[in-house]
């Protein structure tokens, strides 16, 4: 993922561009209705682990390796295994160096009639370079992308399995984003090109697969399986889609995970999320592991070969899982 930092000069420059007028930035103050109890399906841990681990287990889904190729059959078939209609999105885009790549944007669509829908998603590609790792000798090697990306798409294969069993009230779009972590190494040339990373979804959100596509929100999960993991409202989420991460971390607090979705405002990250509010116009939120401890603003092994399963946390999962699930199954 691409992660550059963002501050305030970002921030304002947001300010005066187009994008979702929801402008209630209160962030100290979480709203204080209450949702009423409902009933929604029982996340299985094991579950979401085993996808995640199915996914590691192709090796790194860098675009172009057989790994990638391996991973987007398996994808693809696993949603259709749960009932959903399936639309692969062929994305020819070029990286920062000028490379061609034919991507492979997965979408994966529950009750596709309904007007009111609900996108959730996350990347599915892998990193090409451990360009954090202690060891320079490791700089240009693929990570295994366990945290990153592979735990969001685990978190949602589950859900997609639950979705036929006990359908909710509303349409649900599960997107499988490609391309989005082939950005340039931090020790690279350091072109200064914009929007190189996250290339996938910037396709997407110009050329959605579907004429006229809508959806009332989105949310997006990124590096959300590292034990004792923490969510802080993401600044760009919040500069798009405030009244969403409220209704959403709301959910945690209920749920009792507001030790974990934590109502401060987080730097702004230039994620998928991102290009779906800028282009797409669809209010767009980033459920985003930062860590101001570390040294890139990350989990620990960010973008380096420790980014194994070793770092998968179940409880981790489950409760990403369970917020996600007491939102779309709150929607009437």
């Amino acid at each position: 993922m691409n992660r550059i930092l963002i501050f305030a000069l970002a921030a304002l420059f947001l300010a005066s561009c187009g994008g979702n007028k929801d402008n209630d930035n209160n962030t100290n103050n979480p709203d204080t209705n209450q949702v009423q109890n409902i009933n929604i399906p029982q996340f299985n841990a094991d579950s979401a682990y085993a996808y995640v681990a199915a996914q590691v287990d192709f090796g790194p889904r860098v675009p172009g390796s057989t790994a990638h190729e391996n991973c987007a059959e398996y994808l693809i078939s696993e949603l259709e295994r749960h009932g959903l209609e399936v639309t692969v999105q062929e994305a020819t885009v070029r990286t920062y160096d000028g490379t061609i790549f034919n991507g492979k944007n997965i979408i994966g669509s529950f009750d596709p009639s309904n007007t009111k829908r609900v996108m959730l998603s996350s990347h599915w590609d892998s990193r090409p370079y451990a360009d954090w790792d202690p060891d320079p000798a490791n700089h240009r090697t693929p990570i295994p992308g366990a945290n990153d990306g592979a735990s969001g798409v685990g978190i949602l294969l589950e859900i997609a399995r639950l979705l036929v069993q006990s359908p909710p009230k509303i349409g649900i779009d599960i997107v499988f984003w490609d391309m989005e972590d082939y950005g340039e190494p931090h020790d690279g040339q350091n072109s200064g090109k914009e929007d190189t990373w996250g290339l996938g979804s910037q396709y997407w959100s110009k050329n959605m697969h579907k004429p006229g596509y809508n959806a009332n929100y989105g949310i997006l999960l990124d590096m959300v399986g590292a034990e004792n993991a923490v969510f802080r409202m993401e600044g760009f989420s919040q500069q798009f889609a405030p009244s969403i991460v409220r209704k959403v971390w709301n959910h945690a607090k209920e749920l009792g995970y507001g030790d974990r979705f934590i109502f401060e405002e987080s730097n702004p990250i230039m994620d998928d999320h991102y290009y779906v509010n800028k282009y797409a116009n669809i209010p767009t939120i980033d459920i985003i592991h930062q860590d101001n401890t570390s040294g890139t603003g990350f989990f620990t092994y960010w973008h380096t070969l420790e980014d194994n399963m070793d770092k998968i946390d179940k409880q981790t999962l489950k409760m990403v899982g369970e917020v996600v699930l007491k939102t779309i199954y709150s929607e009437k």
